[in-house]
This record gives C-alpha cells, structure tokens and sequence, in this order.
C-alpha cells in the first residue's frame, strides 16, 4: 500500500534517520518503536505527508486513503459532539446531495429519448449504487456506536466539544479518524487519553481493521495485543521486525548480544591492524603489507550498538518514618456535584499496599483521590492513619514548580545523600538528558513539567503515594524506572492508572468505579480484568438498562428526576423520589374528591403546596447549572494553566482561585436547597 525507499531525514549534523526502505502492506498492524527522539512522530508525519524527507520517496497510491492521529492538534469548539463526528462523513453527504440534485432533475424533466437524459439515468444509478454499497445510510448508528465504543454517553452528543476537557476531544478526533475508515492507520499515542475499558474497545477494532495499522505507543499491552510486526528506528536506521511486539523484545535483544560480539570481535581486528601497521610501518621488506593493512583498515564500516537502555537504573525512595496500619479507611463516603459521582464507598487500605483505581474516565477516581487528600468537601468518614506523610501527584502539581530554575536545580535541591551523585542519570532516564537538564523550568512543556514533578516525587521522604495518571508522558525506559521504584517502595501506594502493563505484577488489590459504586477486587490488574469479562460485563449491562428505565420513569411520574439524581446518597435519592411522586398522584387524586365534595380549602392548600415544589425544584436545577458552568470553567483554566505561558499569568490564577470559592460557596447553597425540597416532598 506504501512503498518507503531511501529515506533520509536530517535536522542538525548528524543524520534523525538515513537509508530507510519498507513496505506497509494491506493488513499489516506496524509497532513503531525506538527512544524518544529517534524519530518516530517525525517518520509517521512524513508517511502521511504533512512533512518531507531530506532524500528518498514515498510512494502512495492515488486511491489510497490515510487517516492520521497526532498526539497534540488545534481542536474546534463551535459544534457539538455529534455534529463533529458527523465531519467523517463530508463526502457521503456531498454524495448524497448530488444524489438529490439528480433524483430533481430526473423527475423535472421530459426528455426521456435524449441522450442526455440517458446519461443522466447511469450516472444517478451509479452514484446511488456507490451510496448504498458504502453502508452510508447506516452511518449514523456507526457514529454512536463508535462515540460510546470510546467512552461517551448518549447524553453527550448533543453537547458543545468545548464543554469537554482536552483528552475527550482528542477521543472525538479519533472517533472522526475511525469513522472515515481510511486503507492506512497512523495513531501516535493514541492510547494516553482513554480508559481501560475504551483501550481494550479500541484493540478489538484493530484487530478486524480491513487496512493497515501504524501506531506509536508506551502502552506495552496494548502494541502487543494489536501488532504483527514490528519497526524499530536504532543508530539512525529502521529495523523490521515480523513479529508483534513481545517477540520484537526476546529478538532485539538477541540482536544486540551479537551486535556486541561482532563489535568486540571487530575492535579486536582493528587493534591488530593497527599493532601491524605501527611495528612494520619503517620495515622496506613490510611496506607493501603494511599499505594492504592500511587500506583494509579505511574500508572498515564501523559496527555500531545500541546505547544501553536506562531503565536497568534502580531507583529507591528515601527512607521515611513508619505509618500505622491502616493510612486511609473510607466508611460511608460519598460525593455529588450537579449529579451523584458515588456514595457508600467502603474501604480500607493497609500499610504497605499498592492498589490501584480503576474505571471509566468521569467515574470519580480522581474526585477520591481529592476526598482523601481533603482538597474538597464530602459525605460520610474518612480517616487518614496515623504518621501519614502523602505525596501526590497530579496533572496540575507541574504548576508549582519554581520556573525559574533549571531543570537539573530542580531536582538538585531535593536530592540527598548518595542519590546526588546519580542526578543526571535519574535526568536521563526520564527523559532529560544532556542539554535538557539545563534548559529553565519555565520553557518546559506541559508533559516535560509531569515528568519533571514525578522525578521531584520519587526523591522526596513519603509513606503514602498517590499517583494520578502517572504515565501519560512517560516512555516504556521512564515507566520501567518509576514502576521498579514503587514496587520496590516500604510504604503505601494508590495508583490510578489505564495502564495494564504498568499496573501489572504491581498492585495486589483493585477498585472498580462504575455507577457511583467502588468495588474492591483482590488480586492484579489482570485478575480484574479476567472476571470482569467473565462474570460482570453482562451485569454491568443489565444494570445500566435498569438504572436507564428507572430514572426515565421518575421522570415520567414526578418530573423531578434532576433534582432526585442530585441528592447525596442513592438511598435518600430513591426516597425523595419515590415521596415526591406519591405526593404528586396523591395531591391529584385529592383534588377530584375535593371538587366533587365542595372542599375548596383542601384544594387550595394543595395548590399551594405544588406551587412552593415547583419553585424548589427550579431553585435546585438553577443551581445546579451555576455549579456545572463553574466546573467546566474550571478544567478550562486548569488547560489553560497548564501551558508554560500560561502558568504565571495571574489573571488566570486570581480567576481560578475565585471560581473555587464561588463553586464551594455555590455547592453550600445547593445542599441547602436540597434539603428543603426534600422537606417539601415527605
């Protein structure tokens, strides 16, 4: 399908690659492999053409169609979900136009012996069998269909794209790329926005992909489940692998155990030439042997190794003072903004445990997390144990990082004991090597300043971890470091991640969120996962059907189902609900007897008594709105503040720290207001 020969990139002295020659093939699914900045971002913008090789072609076909997926893009914000998805299929509904224009010609028109109307007849019937061959009637379902494969509800494709964070609309990007059905695939990370439910949607779809896949990905698990075959950028050139990515591994090892024998065996010749050449060079009888050794030794190509990874690098926490038994026990927690995030979580945590926190994104890990560490208000008990000392790590710690050191002072100043002679090969492993450790904090990207916040993490003395999404901008060499560091950590650890692989031989315990429910799950990652297909997926289902009908009818007999939804716990929420609707039936049955015996003060009573629910129940959804506006204004000012040019601009800082007042004041009210419909509807 794509014909790669010759390729050269250069960018400085040295060339990024040189001599490239491949074949992407129909059905081929392409790993992509090297370090950071061998060239892989810059290899799949060249396939796709948005850049140019210094030498050498690419040969694609003119019916051949690429759908490519970058890992950062300028996205739009005046449609909805919907209406951007619906972008996939431009050329359908052009086609669909002209099959209109052309239906209206052929019933306006009389000339039915003409030429030109004969022509016209084939080419109406042509395009509409064109239209009907490519499924295009049915493309709508394929859009929901895709939206929900990735994670959106229903009730989100109506909504505006700049409603939602930057990670969900690189998943509408996606949905738009797969929907296109392109012949060739070119994903560059496509995996550090999604879930794990989404992840594994994603693999099976590429597995029955009719074209050819390209993809760059730390996500180990998840190049391996999809690849067959494999291309490693190494020295400057690209290897080809025919195999999927685990096997790449076992033989790219064995390749460089002979790469270093041939290299040594080599180094060896070459000193015996030159040992020659040194003690015969001034010997008559030796000359022309000493000229043959020299030119031998000009015509020798040197053999070159790959440099050693630096994920062998251990790294070990700091010592740190013991905590008690249990440093996070959670009874009765529960938590609701506009709507019910999850109530009743129940769970203990021992001293010494890695669990990890799993779920659909927008499922309330993150809110736990945040109740845990008592950045906002909950419901029910939570207790922290006793000598805790917790180090977080989220998106926005980068923020707090002083810009204007450098990047090897950041860490320098953390630094104790033996761990400062190792700085720069912790630096390096991360991904800061050579020049990077001096650039100054304030020119880092968002992704440089995680990585940069997380290396700061690992070095500071802690017996509590939480780490939030902590390998999104970590390569496999970085996770290897960071994962060993924390399995090899005395203390407790709580993980949200999608990641499989980084999880994996790594927590002992799982919790699933899902319907506003935490569960526990003992065991790893893959144990969850396992039973989770096994035995749950289809009660997950059920679930949701019951959940879905059960609302829509409060809905139906109450006309409050808003603000039911909203209350703090399920059970208080069935109530008010269930209180709210008999109330409602009650009241109208009261006022046919009441017509029909002359009382008309129970009447009025009555009359009033809806009048003051109806009044409550906008109160609630007023509020309700206020706080869904202020959260959404929130993530945005957390986007904006997360770009460096952004991060000292205190307009934005003053804005976001009013907007959290406003929203917790906001919050207040509306528990209040809850509570008095609640009153009004026993």
């Amino acid at each position: 399908m794509i014909a790669v020969e010759g390729l050269k990139v250069e960018f400085g002295v040295k060339p990024l690659f040189s001599d490239v020659n491949f074949v992407i093939n129909e059905r081929d699914r392409i790993a992509l492999v090297g370090k950071n900045g061998a060239g892989k971002s810059t290899l799949l913008k060249i396939l796709c053409g948005l850049e140019k090789p210094t030498e050498g072609l690419v040969a694609v076909p003119t019916d051949t169609t690429i759908g490519y997926l970058p890992q950062v893009m300028i996205l739009q914000d005046e449609t909805t979900v919907r209406q951007e998805a619906q972008k996939a299929f431009a050329d359908i509904q052009k086609m669909a136009e002209r099959i209109s224009k052309m239906e209206r010609q052929l019933s306006e028109r009389t000339d039915y012996e003409s030429e030109d109307y004969m022509m016209l007849v084939e080419r109406f019937t042509a395009e509409h069998e064109r239209y009907q061959m490519l499924g295009a009637e049915g493309y709508e379902a394929e859009i929901e269909r895709t939206l929900m494969g990735l994670g959106f509800e229903r009730t989100d494709f109506d909504r505006p794209t700049s409603e939602f964070s930057g990670g969900w609309r690189m998943r509408i990007e996606l949905a738009k790329i797969l929907l296109r059905r392109p012949d060739v695939l070119l994903l560059d990370e496509p995996t550090n926005h999604l879930d794990i439910e989404s992840i594994q949607w994603l693999e099976q779809l590429l597995a029955t992909w009719s074209g050819a896949v390209v993809l760059v990905s730390h996500d180990r698990a998840f190049i391996n489940n999809v690849s067959n075959r494999t291309l490693e950028i190494s020295c400057g050139h690209v290897i080809d692998y025919k195999v999927k990515y685990n096997e790449y591994v076992v033989l790219r090892q064995e390749r460089r155990e002979q790469q270093l024998r041939a290299y040594e065996n080599q180094q060896k010749e070459i000193a015996d030439m030159r040992q020659f050449i040194e003690r015969f060079r001034y010997q008559a009888t030796k000359a022309v042997q000493v000229q043959q050794k020299v030119k031998q030794l000009e015509k020798i190509v040197p053999i070159e190794v790959d440099e050693v990874d630096n994920s062998a690098m251990h790294l070990k926490f700091p010592p740190c003072l013991r905590s008690g038994d249990y440093p996070v026990i959670c009874d009765e927690v529960a938590k609701s903004y506009a709507h019910k995030v999850f109530d009743h979580v129940n769970l203990t945590i021992k001293r010494g445990e890695k669990v990890a926190f799993v779920g659909k994104n927008g499922e309330g890990k993150s809110t736990l997390v945040k109740c845990i560490m008592g950045e906002i208000p909950f419901d029910g008990n939570l207790k922290i144990g006793h000598n805790v000392q917790i180090g977080y790590f989220a998106q926005n710690q980068a923020q707090l990082l002083d810009e204007s050191l450098t990047v090897f002072q950041t860490i320098d100043n953390v630094a104790r004991g033996d761990i400062r002679l190792r700085i720069n090969d912790i630096l390096g492993a991360f991904m800061f090597g050579g020049e990077a450790s001096e650039k100054r904090v304030k020119v880092l990207s968002g992704g440089e300043r995680s990585r940069l916040a997380m290396i700061r993490l690992l070095l500071e003395p802690v017996n509590l971890l939480i780490l939030d999404e902590p390998t999104n901008h970590l390569d496999m060499a970085s996770k290897d470091v960071l994962k060993e560091a924390i399995k090899a950590f005395d203390g407790t650890a709580i993980i949200v991640s999608h990641d499989r692989e980084f999880l994996d031989g790594l927590v002992t315990k799982v919790y699933a969120f899902g319907d506003g429910k935490v569960k526990e799950h003992l065991g790893g990652i893959y144990d969850f996962l396992q039973s989770k297909q096994i035995s749950e997926l289809s009660q997950l289902g059920a679930a949701k059907k019951t959940s879905t009908s059960s609302s829509s009818s409060s809905s139906g007999s109450s006309g409050s189902s808003g603000s039911s939804s909203s209350s703090s716990s399920s059970s208080s929420s069935g109530s008010s609900g269930s209180s709210s609707s008999s109330s409602l039936s009650g009241s109208t049955d009261s006022n046919s007897m009441a017509g029909a015996t002359g009382g008309s003060s129970d009447y009025a009573q009555r009359k009033e008594q809806q009048k003051q629910l109806k009044k409550a129940e906008r109160a609630v959804e007023d509020s309700e709105k206020k706080i869904s506006k202020m959260e959404q204004r929130l993530k945005e000012l957390d986007t904006l503040l997360c770009d460096p040019k952004n991060a000292s601009d205190m307009t934005l800082v003053t804005e976001y720290t009013d907007t959290k007042r406003a929203l917790d004041e906001e919050v207040e009210r509306w528990e209040k207001l809850s509570e008095e419909l609640e009153e009004l509807t026993l």
